[in-house]
């Protein structure tokens, strides 16, 4: 099996050290990327720790692809407690920063312990050094990435950032890199933010070598010459279509479409893409730079999840209202699902809707936890009592779109996700609209035959992130190019996604989780059915825990959860 090389590099921000140790065991059997820090927190991360804690640790992992000049790989993973769904959580963001983690040698790197001043980790090949940087408190991301480009001389490719909302640990607080993109999900930048680590810097010239077939190549020419809608779109392509079947959440998920959607359509974003937009060594190219003449106003976006969070979601009928949203964010360093449903609960009880200057003013004010910022910083889920709406999240997390009543394998996915109300963890939606090849489709209501295959999308899902490859991939690596591209064959790859499927299950059922967090604010016919399903399918408990069997399975020990 294909993986990642190099040893673990472990930053103690607290001690001001840094220490190296050989992994090699780890690496030959979780790839990289995801599963190397899933089973790297399993393994070093206490299972009571405080996710805002000091024991608390967060790890950034490339995998073996970052080291081929194919489309898709432009990506790494981040994994650690988050501070919103508390529990163990991994995301991962694009843009160019995994080629320049993979020069440091390192395979992955650990940030443990906490600062008590506000400092800049340069890691690179020769070692790594501690900047305090007293002056950046509360600085942009732009900002920072700045100061780091003029002192030392590298641009944003080479950094990872957090903004005011993770200096603030606001729960849903991005980490971002390359300036625009975003380790986004489960605020792992409020981590970051209660360790004191301003940003991290990786450059180096000790890239390992990891021979990657030459399928690669075929595979980056088919990326180059595709005539893909997300070319010019990004995933806001999606907007009329998930409409047309009532699958928008819309004004804080009351209604299922919205009437103003054709001014936050795809149509509407690709007229103000002023030019191509990619991640690292990708020809595919659907990012979307963008750019409103009239006002001025550059971002990178809006893709569909953020159209829907600031825009039907909020009653905002504007396609450059929602680039301001998304600018703000990304800014301050906050991850624009989360936030935007957030500020859509705040205007639902205040029926504010489609009020943009106060959606505006909420996202800075979130960011700095001024006023009622502070509240709403917490998340829909500790604070929708107080606001009196409906809690809309899965675990804690805030819904993306895709809508769970209309697309009801989606909504078993988004209750089974480790992650809370995730659609990229199992990735169900796309087999569930009509758009799917017929011979891969599923009617979108009900649930028969459907757990199964969730168990599969979110195994698979493990090895693109542990690869690491881009989920937009999946037109292009089909099951036999993956067993091709990593040297495995693809029944063991799943199985490797199941052991660490049931590796965050496991560690999350010690601190609490189990069935009654498998739920949703909504009911899908046939929902206890097809969780039972699932859970026999993964081998799990009735009441969603791991027996210490299925760990086993995988070569895991540990701590069983009762059985």
């Amino acid at each position: 099996m294909k993986h990642v090389q190099g040893p673990l590099c472990t930053v103690d921000v607290g001690d001001r050290t840094a220490e190296t140790e050989s992994i090699d065991d780890l690496l030959e059997s979780f790839i990289g990327g995801r599963a190397l820090g899933t089973k790297l927190a399993y393994d070093r991360v206490p299972f009571d720790a405080d996710p805002l804690g000091a024991e608390n640790s967060l790890f950034l992992a490339t995998g073996p692809l970052q080291h081929s000049t194919m489309s898709f790989t432009g990506r790494m993973s981040a994994t650690s407690l988050s501070p919103l769904t508390d529990g163990l959580l991994s995301s991962n963001a694009g843009g160019f920063l995994s080629r320049n983690f993979t020069g440091t040698g390192y395979s992955a790197v650990e940030l443990t312990g906490a600062s008590d001043e506000l400092v800049i980790v340069h890691v690179t090949d020769e070692g790594v050094e501690f900047e305090p940087v007293p002056d950046l408190e509360e600085a942009t991301v732009p900002e920072t990435c700045e100061y780091i480009e003029d002192e030392h001389g590298l641009e944003s490719e080479h950094t990872v950032v957090i903004g005011p909302a993770g200096e603030n640990q606001v729960r849903f607080a991005s980490i971002m890199t390359s300036e625009e993109r975003a380790f986004g999900r489960g605020g792992l930048g409020a981590v970051l933010g209660s360790k004191n680590i301003k940003a991290i810097t990786f450059d180096g010239d000790s890239t390992r070598e990891v021979e990657i077939p030459p399928l690669q190549m075929e595979i980056h020419g088919e990326a180059a010459q595709s005539d893909h809608i997300m070319k010019r779109q990004g995933t806001s392509s999606m907007t009329e279509y998930a409409n047309e079947v009532e699958a928008l959440p819309t004004r804080y998920f009351s209604d299922l479409s919205f009437e103003g959607a054709e001014g936050i359509s795809g149509d509407r974003v690709e007229e103000k893409k002023y030019k191509k937009g990619t991640c690292s060594a990708c020809a595919f190219a659907c990012k979307l730079p963008t750019r409103d003449e009239e006002s001025g106003l550059e971002t990178e976006g809006p893709e569909y999840e953020t159209v829907m969070a600031f825009g039907s979601n909020s009653g905002v009928d504007d396609i450059v209202d929602v680039m301001k949203s998304n600018k703000l964010c990304d800014e301050y360093g906050i991850d624009t699902i989360s936030a935007g449903d957030t500020v859509a609960a705040y205007l639902a009880s205040e029926d504010e809707f489609g009020n943009v200057e106060l959606i505006h003013d909420l996202v800075e004010k979130i960011a700095h936890r001024e006023g009622v910022g502070d509240t709403l910083a917490e998340g829909v889920d500790r604070i929708h009592e107080e606001l009196g709406v409906d809690n809309w999240t899965v675990k804690g997390m805030e819904f993306p779109a895709h809508d769970g009543r209309a697309l009801n394998g989606q909504g078993l996915a988004f209750a089974t996700s480790n992650r809370g109300a995730d659609h990229m963890y199992a990735e169900f939606y796309p087999y569930e609209y009509p758009l799917v090849d017929a011979d891969r489709a599923f009617d979108k209501q009900g649930l028969d035959d459907k757990p199964p295959k969730v168990v599969e999308l979110e195994n698979v899902n493990v090895i693109k992130d542990s690869g690491v490859l881009c989920k937009f991939s999946r037109d292009f690596v089909t099951p036999e190019r993956l067993e091709t591209l990593l040297d495995a064959d693809y029944e063991d790859l799943l199985e490797l996604g199941g052991t660490v499927v049931s590796l965050e299950r496991h560690f999350n059922n010690q601190r609490g989780f189990d069935r009654d967090d498998d739920q949703l604010p909504y009911e899908i016919p046939g929902f206890d059915d097809g969780l039972a399903a699932y859970y026999d399918e993964r081998g799990w408990n009735d009441d969603g825990t791991v027996p210490a069997e299925r760990l086993a399975e995988g070569g895991v020990t540990g701590t069983p959860a009762d059985d």
